[in-house]
């Protein structure tokens, strides 16, 4: 941004955010259980000794969400070669 300025703007209420189409962000903890895996409870302390979660109910910290590469079944070797090796 040309304007070195620019990162020290306050943006000083919710309605000015709003205006601009940013929609606010709500925790998980004070929706229902119905809305996130967080949600629900009367009052207090919520989710702990949970894992955190997605509002879908995927694990968020530390877990893996890619897909692991299996090797084709098309590569074909020879089984004299791993003989050899042994």
């Amino acid at each position: 941004v040309g304007n070195v300025q620019h990162q020290n703007i306050k943006v000083g209420s919710a309605g000015r955010n709003r205006r601009k189409g940013i929609r606010p962000s709500v925790r998980g903890v004070v929706m229902n259980a119905a809305d996130h895996p967080h949600g629900g409870g009367d009052g207090g302390r919520h989710g702990a000794g949970k894992a955190p979660r997605t509002p879908w109910g995927q694990l968020t910290l530390g877990y893996r969400t890619r897909r692991r590469k299996d090797v084709s079944k098309m590569i074909v070797k020879s089984r004299h070669e791993a003989k050899r090796k042994r």
